[in-house]
This record gives structure tokens, C-alpha cells and sequence, in this order.
């Protein structure tokens, strides 16, 4: 999620400029960059409990000490301190105390694996000492809701107040989910429409391939990738795999045009989130917004608005591949080196447009629903879904081969992949890795997960 608006931007009085506002982002290839989000849980070591914002052991200490000990500049919103901005990156809160990781735009999979290793030592060598850990993984595996602390930011409030409107589950997708996705650039619009239809097609492979949330209030909870489950539950008004994407016509106006139409969360003004839930963009754009009569929007409330919006491709003046699950230190690389391995290559996009522009929406509807269930064993096709992740790495590696992206030790981008080759070649995902060690040397406890898997 992110920190508060900083500049309000010009003021909008036509369509035609927020069209314009996304068509800013066509870049030329050797301008094209890779942006990669993650986010984790922290806990106490002693008692395994979710971190409140305040205490000795709370955010706001671990934020304030990273932001002492490496130079991070402090974001604050009513006196308190609710991000950590520096250079082109920035640190995060969602709503249950999650901290994520927004990376700087960059040019290979080295360099965001140098950056997640170098956050999550810097996170380690603070949050240790206040006897505090981190978890990767894509659901709080062991709390229920009700014992989850919100985190101070205005737009939670309001947002949290209009979840149960929507859906059951939205909550849930708030305070108790976790996630990695990777943030990728496009040339042009006819290359944006091909990136995106891709990335939608595809995305139920990301969610198989990294389903790590089999848990809930401590015990299994019949899903591989819940967290994905809970977006299908939420708001059907922002989210779901956008049909109209696959549709003639597709390009930057049409998303306007959708976007348009998706209920606003809020307006930003003089420091203070004022609640427009449930209304209009389009009244905004007419100067009929009921929380701010008379007014116009400016660039900035086009561009929080966007953000409220949760498809499992979103477009901005980049397209955010939103799939997959939060996991350890290796799917944090392997989610990028997918995905650009993927778009990023002429060919390797091509080969993957062919593989999925005969699918029927009814068939994408239907990968989207069993995926978070069934993961790599989903049947497709007359086939399980992980016959189709095997093409998919297969296409992947040749695009990042393509790209010829050497690290100091002579390594390419692919090897990235291994932990995905390695989930198809014995059908395990990470869920089901940690299923068998639940009913094995687990003995029905989901408490290991906190050693086992702790960053």
C-alpha cells in the first residue's frame, strides 16, 4: 500500500489526461527497469505473536531503528511514523503490521536479489536484538483476525470499514495476507495489451507455482495459495482477471474506462484521508464528488485511485504481476526471473501469447477459481496444471538466456528458475512441503513454521 501523496498534480477536467497519465509510461526497451515488492510477517520470539505498532518489540521501534542504523528517511502521518522512503525505494506498512519492501526500478534479477538480501539482513540485524523475527509466507499461518493490531494510516480505517460491504474475506486480505510481485515496463500500448494478456492468462501459473498459505488459526485450511482464495471474495468491484482485457478494442482508454467505474476508497487532503467510499470517479471528474462538492481531482487522487484497485494484473505506468504468495529469500528472486523471463523478450512473450490466446474466458474463469485449492494438480486441458508451469519455465529460461544478464560469478538470470523447476519435477508446492512436515515431524503443529521458515 502506499505512503501518503506528496503533491497534489495538476487538476484533471478530462478523460483524455488520465489516458495520457498511463500512456506516459511506454518506455524503450534499454529504459525498461524491474521493481519487486514483497512482504512478511513479523512476530515475537517468545510468544510467536504478531507485532503491535507500538511497544519495545512493536513497528514502530523496528522502523525507527532502521531508519537510525541505515540512513532511511522517516514518512509520518499524524505524528507517527508509517513508512521509510530512500532513493527510489521505500518501506511499507499494510494493515496488519505486514512490512514490505516497494524495491527501486532496476535492471536484472542480480540486482534484486543483491536488494532483497541486503533489506533483509539490514531488517534481521535491527529486529533481532527486540526479540523479533520474520515470516515468508502468504497467510498468517497461526493468529485469527481478531487478534491482529491495525496499523495507524487513515486509509485503513476507511478501508477496513468498507470490506464487509463487499465481501467476506476482504478483511482477511488485509490484516493476515502476504505477497510478492514484480513490476514490469512496456514499450508501447499494442506491447502493454500483449504484456497484460499474458500476465493474466499466466497468472494462475504464479499462483501454483508459489501457493504457500495452507494455514489458518492453526491448522490447515483445505487451500494451497488461501491468500489467492481470499481475493475471490472480497470486492468484486476491483478485482478478478478482467475479461475485457482479452476483448477487441483493449489499450489505455479502455482501462480508464474501467477504472472509472470501480468505487473510490478516499480522498487525500491538507494531511487527512476523507472517506468517498462508494463513490464515483466519473462524479469526481465532473466536480459532483460528494465528499468534496464543487471540486476536481487532481494527478494525485487519480493516482491513489488506481491503487485501490486489486486485479491480478494491474495497470499503472507499469504492469504489477500480483499472483503470487510471499515466501522465503529464493521466491522473491524467482517471481521476477518468471516474469521477465516471460515479457521481457520478444520472443519468449511471443511463444507465450501463443500458448494462451486460444483459452476461453470460461477457462481462465475456471483455472482462477481451482488454482488456490488445487495449485499444480489442477487439471487443464486433459492435463494437470503442472504440465502446463513446465512449458511455462521452459519459455521463461529461453527469454532469460535472451537477455544475457551475467552476474560477478559468471551466473545468467536462469538460474532463478531452479526452485520452480524443482517444484514441477516433484509436483510439491511450498504448501504442500510444509502439509507433509504438518502431519509429519510437525505433529499437527503449525509453531515450527516460525524457526523453520523465519527470514
Amino acid at each position: 500500500m502506499s505512503a501518503p501523496p506528496q503533491s497534489a498534480g495538476e487538476p484533471i477536467t478530462d478523460k483524455r489526461q488520465l489516458v495520457a497519465y498511463l500512456e506516459a509510461g511506454n518506455k524503450p526497451v534499454e529504459a525498461w527497469r524491474i521493481g519487486t515488492e514483497h512482504e512478511k510477517f513479523g512476530f515475537t520470539f517468545e510468544d510467536l505473536r504478531p507485532l503491535p505498532y507500538e511497544g519495545p518489540r512493536g513497528i514502530e521501534a523496528l522502523l525507527e531503528g532502521l531508519e537510525r542504523n541505515f540512513d532511511w528517511l522517516p514518512v509520518t502521518e499524524n505524528g507517527k511514523v508509517i513508512a521509510l522512503n530512500k532513493a527510489d525505494c521505500a518501506i511499507t506498512l499494510e494493515p496488519g503490521g505486514q512490512l514490505e519492501l516497494s524495491g527501486a526500478p532496476l535492471e536484472s534479477i542480480h540486482q534484486t536479489c543483491d536488494e532483497v538480501h541486503t533489506h533483509l539482513d539490514q531488517v534481521k540485524r535491527i529486529a533481532e536484538p527486540l526479540g523479533i523475527g520474520m515470516l515468508g509466507m502468504g497467510f498468517q499461518p497461526k493468529w485469527p483476525r481478531d487478534q491482529i493490531p491495525w496499523m495507524p494510516k487513515g486509509r485503513y480505517e476507511i478501508m477496513g470499514a468498507y470490506m464487509p460491504t463487499k465481501g467476506r474475506l476482504g478483511l482477511d486480505m488485509m490484516l493476515r495476507s502476504s505477497t510478492v510481485q514484480v513490476n514490469l515496463d512496456f514499450a508501447s500500448e499494442a506491447d502493454m495489451v500483449k504484456k497484460f494478456r499474458v500476465g493474466l492468462a499466466l497468472q494462475p501459473v504464479a499462483v501454483a507455482l508459489f501457493a504457500n498459505s495452507p494455514f489458518s488459526d492453526g491448522k490447515p485450511n483445505g487451500f494451497l495459495s488461501y491468500r489467492s482464495h481470499l481475493w475471490t471474495d472480497t470486492d468484486p468491484d476491483r478485482c478478478g482477471t478482467l475479461p475485457f482485457v482479452f476483448e477487441e478494442g483493449m489499450g489505455f482508454e479502455r482501462y480508464v474506462d474501467y477504472a472509472l467505474d470501480v468505487p473510490m476508497y478516499f480522498v487525500y487532503r491538507d494531511g487527512t484521508y476523507l472517506d468517498a467510499s462508494g463513490q464515483s470517479f466519473r462524479d469526481f471528474l465532473d466536480g459532483r464528488l460528494p465528499a468534496r462538492p464543487g471540486e476536481i481531482p487532481t494527478t494525485s487522487d487519480w493516482v491513489d485511485h488506481i491503487s485501490t484497485i486489486f486485479p491480478e494484473v494491474r495497470l499503472k505506468r507499469f504492469l504489477e504481476m500480483r499472483g503470487a504468495d510471499g515466501g522465503p529469500w529464493r521466491s522473491l528472486c524467482a517471481l521476477p526471473a518468471l516474469w521477465v523471463g516471460l515479457l521481457y523478450d520478444q520472443g519468449a512473450l511471443d511463444a507465450a501469447w501463443d500458448l494462451v490466446k486460444d483459452w476461453a474466458p470460461e477457462e481462465h474463469a475456471a483455472l482462477r477459481a481451482e488454482v488456490p485449492r488445487r495449485a499444480l494438480a489442477t487439471p487443464f486441458r486433459g492435463a494437470p496444471l503442472g504440465a502446463l508451469a513446465g512449458r511455462v519455465l521452459e519459455i521463461a529460461e529461453a527469454g532469460l538466456e535472451a537477455r544475457r544478464r551475467r552476474h560477478w560469478d559468471g551466473l545468467d538470470e536462469v538460474h532463478y528458475l531452479n526452485e520452480l523447476k524443482e517444484a514441477v519435477a516433484s509436483g510439491l508446492t511450498p504448501a504442500e512441503q510444509k502439509l507433509q512436515a504438518f502431519h509429519g515431524r510437525w505433529n499437527g503443529s503449525v509453531d515450527p513454521v516460525f524457526q523453520e521458515f523465519a527470514y
